[in-house]
């Protein structure tokens, strides 16, 4: 009787379920409990007739690497058999006949063999499979072999399935990451109660300068007091599924004068599942520096009928910000760039300097790499 238990071996397989580097000793373990000689987890592909050997034990080496490069064209799996069934070689051709092959002659029968019990865990596609096989001594694999695979066989299945779902989830979230750290906008993932569960590279960058953003215990803060009810109060309610909220962009100002235009975007449900990690949180806030060769320069030209030179105050205003700073950034006299200011409120319905900042950060790509 074998000195391993099934509820022990079930619950080792499921450790290997969620750290698959236990797979070497499962197989192991597995052997000794269904009484074969040897064990492995392998892949095969019926079409090309290759196979690979994932985890083993009690085989050389260099029959492993000899089925890998030769003889697994030539094993009894050239048709796979059916999900979860146990079958061994009787079971799939004629076994006198077989023991005339070379896979037989030159690979089973000099290890000690005799028969080989198989079972189809995973099929990726029609034909390639991931496979248990357990390699018999001098025996045939008989019916208390098959009860005792067929015992774990639901077990491995579901381990397996945890070990590619959690492989493939790992798998988006390092794609998505390197995504973000792409752009050159600060990106900030944030849950309902404005705790930070993302932040990509530039993101960094913009907490570790401790200015006009922050994280105070985990959460983002701005600096500006009203910002930060603003921002609060449309995380809190992009929180609340049971409310629609749009994008949403924020003016914010460094120390040194620098704008930033922060563009707030709501992540549906479907985006949540679909970032690993992050599936926490609720909306995704770009944060990028406002310039007077900004992008949207032409949009905003384009959609309020601006002249260049009053592109280059309302540019100069979200940068700079009050009259004689504009001027000067311009390169006109502060009368000039009041003139420029009263057409800019009358073009956009504005009329204070500060809406017209929200207008530059509402058309600012927060996409865009610097």
């Amino acid at each position: 009787m074998p000195r391993i238990k099934l509820p022990n071996l079930i619950e080792e397989i499921y450790d290997a379920a969620l750290e698959p580097a236990l797979w070497n000793d499962i197989v192991r373990s597995i052997n000794e409990f269904v009484g074969g000689r040897a064990c492995g987890l392998i892949s095969k592909d019926t079409m090309s007739r290759s196979g690979l050997t994932y985890y083993y034990c009690g085989v050389d080496p260099y029959y492993i690497q000899l089925y890998s490069e030769t003889h697994s064209r030539y094993d009894h799996l050239t048709v796979l058999p059916p999900l979860g069934q146990v079958v061994s070689i009787p079971d799939l051709l004629h076994y006198d006949e077989y023991r005339h092959g070379p896979f037989y002659q030159e690979w089973l029968q000099p290890q000690g063999c005799v028969d080989i019990a198989n079972v189809v865990l995973e099929k990726s596609s029609s034909n390639s499979a991931v496979l248990l096989a357990i390699l018999t001594g001098g025996r045939m694999a008989d019916d208390e072999m098959r009860r005792r695979i067929s015992l774990i066989v639901p077990h491995t299945q579901r381990a397996l399935h945890i070990n590619r779902t959690i492989d493939s989830r790992q798998s988006e979230a390092a794609a998505f990451a390197d995504t973000l750290n792409g752009l050159g906008a600060g990106v900030f993932l944030l849950d309902a109660g404005c705790r930070i569960v993302h932040a990509n590279a530039a993101g960094h960058d913009i907490l570790r300068a401790d200015d006009f953003l922050r994280s105070v215990n985990g959460q983002l803060v701005a600096r500006n007091v009203r910002v930060n009810q603003a921002l609060r109060e449309t995380v809190a309610q992009n929180g609340d599924v049971s409310i629609d909220v749009g994008e949403m962009a924020l003016p914010l100002a460094a120390h040194d004068g620098q704008r930033y235009a922060a563009h707030l975007l709501p992540l549906t449900s479907a985006a949540r599942t679909g970032i690993g990690k992050a599936y926490k949180a609720v909306v995704a806030l770009f944060v990028r520096k406002l310039a007077l060769d900004s992008p949207c320069g032409e949009l905003l030209a384009r959609t309020f009928k601006l002249t260049p030179a009053e592109l280059r105050v309302l540019m100069a205003v979200s940068e700079a910000g009050g009259v004689p700073a504009v001027a000067e950034r311009v390169g006109v006299s502060e009368a000039t760039a009041k003139t420029h200011l009263q057409h800019l409120f009358s073009k956009t319905g504005t009329n204070r300097q500060i809406d017209l900042v929200k207008l530059v950060a509402a058309h600012a790509s927060p996409l865009r790499n610097q």
